[in-house]
Parts: C-alpha cells; sequence; structure tokens
C-alpha cells in the first residue's frame, strides 16, 4: 500500500471553520486528520503542501519513520506551524492504519483502558456577570455534564488583571453554590495573567475545590510554573500551546502541573501525544487534552483517552453531533457526560470529503485584542 494523495480541507459549517487532512492509498483505503492552530489555517495549509512530496509514494503503516521525516527532514525542528500540519496528516495515518485493519485506533495503542471518558463544556460569556454564568452551568448539570468550565472575565476588550481576578474569585464562589460539590470547575485562565495575580486567584478559590486552573500563566517560559506551584494547593493544567514533547518536559519533570493539556492536533498527533502521554504517567500527571476543535479531534483525542491509564477530564466544548453534520455525517458517540467507545474502525466516524469540498472555509473575523486600561497588550 502507498500514498497517492494529501489533500487538505479547510471547511466552514455551521459558523464554525476547522481544517481537515484526507490521505488516499492506491488501495482505495484513505484516513482523514484534523490541524489545530485555527487562527493560523492558511500557513498551516502551506505547510502540508510542502510535506505532501514527502508522503506520496510512501508505506502509510510506516507511521513513526514518517513522523521523523516529516519532523526532522528538514534539519531545523518542527515549530507550531508544521507540528500542526504533521498533526494533520499523523492522525490521518492512524485512521488509515485502523481501517485497513479493521480496528479502532484504540486497540493500535495498546488496546482500552476504560469504558467511557468524561468530559467538560464551555460555560459563561467571558463578562463580570454572575446570574447568566450561573445559569449556563445548571443548564449543563442539568443536561448531564459531570464537569463545568469558565474562564477570566473581562469587558469589552479591556482585561485589568485585579478587575477581572476580584470577579472571578466571586463568579467561581456561585457557581461551587449553585451547582453543589460533586460537579468539577475548570477554570481557565487563558494565559492572562501574571504571577502575583495567579497566586492570588489561585489561592483564593481553593476553599471552592477546583478541579484544575488551567494556564494561569504565559507559556513562553515554563519555568516560571516552579515559582506559583509551591505557593498554591489549586491542581495546576497546562500544555495546550505547546507543539511537541520537549516543550512539556521541564513542567512534567519538575511535576509542576497536575494536568497534561495536550492538543493532539497541535502536538504532533497521536504519534506525539502518546509519547507525552507515557512520560505524564511515570510523574502521575493526568490528561486533559485539548480539544476546542471539530468533530474529527474529538475522535482522535477519545481515541488516545481509551488508550491510556491516567485520564482526569476531556474538553468537549459542545456534545457531539450538533455541529458539522453535513461534513461528519456519523461523530463519536456521547451519553450523560461521557464520550462512549465507538463501534467503527479508526477513528470511529465517518468523513464526507464530497461535503467538506462543498462548504469551503469562509474568511474569519480576527479573534479579539484584550488591553489593560493602560493600553498596553495582553494575551487573548
Amino acid at each position: 500500500m502507498k500514498i497517492t494523495n494529501v489533500e487538505p480541507l479547510p471547511v466552514t459549517e455551521d459558523g464554525r471553520s476547522y481544517l481537515f487532512v484526507v490521505e488516499d492509498t492506491d488501495e482505495g483505503i484513505w484516513g482523514v486528520g484534523e490541524a489545530g492552530l485555527g487562527g493560523r489555517v492558511q500557513a498551516v495549509i502551506g505547510a502540508i503542501e510542502h510535506l505532501k512530496p514527502v508522503l506520496i509514494g510512501q508505506d502509510p503503516f510506516r507511521i513513526g519513520h514518517l513522523w521523523e521525516t516529516m519532523w526532522r527532514g528538514g534539519f531545523f525542528p518542527a515549530k507550531l506551524i508544521l507540528s500542526s500540519a504533521i498533526s494533520a496528516i499523523d492522525i490521518a495515518l492512524w485512521d488509515l492504519k485502523g481501517k485497513a485493519l479493521g480496528v479502532p485506533v484504540y486497540e493500535l495503542l495498546g488496546g482500552r483502558h476504560r469504558d467511557r471518558v468524561v468530559c467538560y463544556p464551555h460555560n459563561g460569556m467571558d463578562g463580570f456577570e454572575i446570574t447568566p454564568l450561573v445559569e449556563s452551568c445548571l443548564r449543563s448539570k442539568e443536561e448531564g455534564w459531570k464537569f463545568v468550565r469558565f474562564s477570566v472575565p473581562y469587558a469589552g476588550e479591556v482585561l485589568e488583571p485585579r478587575q477581572s481576578v476580584r470577579a472571578a474569585i466571586e463568579q467561581f464562589r456561585a457557581v461551587r453554590e449553585a451547582v453543589g460539590d460533586e460537579i468539577g470547575i475548570c477554570f481557565d485562565v487563558h494565559t492572562r495573567l501574571d504571577l502575583p495575580e495567579a497566586v492570588w486567584f489561585c489561592r483564593e478559590v481553593e476553599p471552592f475545590h477546583p478541579f484544575f486552573i488551567e494556564d494561569p500563566l504565559r507559556s513562553e517560559n515554563p519555568d516560571a510554573f516552579k515559582t506559583l506551584r509551591p505557593r498554591t494547593a489549586a491542581p495546576l493544567a497546562a500544555g495546550e500551546q505547546f507543539g511537541s514533547k520537549w516543550e512539556f518536559r521541564q513542567l512534567i519533570e519538575e511535576e509542576w502541573i497536575d494536568y497534561a493539556r495536550i492538543d493532539v492536533c497541535i502536538v504532533g498527533g497521536l504519534t506525539e501525544a502518546a509519547k507525552i502521554a507515557g512520560w505524564c504517567e511515570t510523574h502521575y500527571i493526568k490528561l486533559a487534552l485539548h480539544n476546542p476543535l471539530g468533530p474529527v479531534s474529538t475522535a482522535a483525542c477519545l481515541q488516545l483517552d481509551l488508550a491510556s491509564p491516567l485520564v482526569g477530564v476531556q474538553e468537549q466544548p459542545r456534545k457531539p453531533g450538533v455541529d458539522m453534520t453535513r461534513v461528519v455525517p456519523v461523530q463519536v458517540p456521547w451519553e450523560d457526560g461521557y464520550l462512549l467507545p465507538p463501534d467503527l474502525p479508526g477513528l470511529g466516524i465517518v468523513f464526507d470529503r464530497e461535503a467538506a469540498r462543498k462548504h469551503p472555509m469562509q474568511p474569519r473575523a480576527p479573534r479579539p485584542s484584550l488591553r489593560r486600561l493602560d493600553g498596553s497588550f495582553t494575551n487573548w
């Protein structure tokens, strides 16, 4: 079996945009993957086209060899643009191999460790209001979710740290009182705070028992976590902006995080994510895979979760099957707050590439740019 084509498919459906990749073979078996880095789609497409000649004519079963060839073949190690392209290609190779062998991908990763994977949705409107946030969290509880998740609030284009932290503490208090003690609360700082405010926030919400505080600090310098970690008992999660195992190294080896926010569609695909997951296991760090993307990403994350011994929770902004249903008419099953093992081989989904071609990606508005009260820039 040989690879005959690699086709990037940028898609917009139901107002949501994702970048998929389809890989064909001379035996008619094909696989699908998904790339992250949604704000840099054209750059990732260019990287996929650049890698296509490296893949054409190759044996798709040699996934590890092809990963090394793509990652190291250009002399300069892959960074986020290339790693996102490699991620989509790698996921498609695993899907293809599972289909060819007639087994789910999790069987190729060592077999199933669990029967279901608990998930958390996205709640809140990023504003200072408490009532709408509480109502959103209560709806999630009524729908069967076992977790809620919200973020640092801001006003319009202004995020002033001390104002936002004070509001976030009150929101956290209100949500905990409303949903009760059995619902897990995940809170995403989105790398928007500096160390003093991060310490203040983490310590103030400790009595409300957060499941984790995500990305409390900027990701460019992981060494900053060594100062935060001993100053709070709140569980910490990080890693969604990392593009390789090497970027995770210090956080894992120094045990500065409790949950690894691996993004399968950015970090180098299932091949690299599985290596990081094994590394985390040696430090008792659980997976909390980053998944703000589409149904192919969800399926890939589920396969890794099913095959991993230490899983905390899976990010799942919406229930599967509520969007992108023309392009992905069969998505992974969901029940009462859990993703369930699919019955189909490979990733366990059905992808309609003709429908994908009929829904090309539409231009998207740039992400909001947040600033401090003094006019300085802060992270989105």
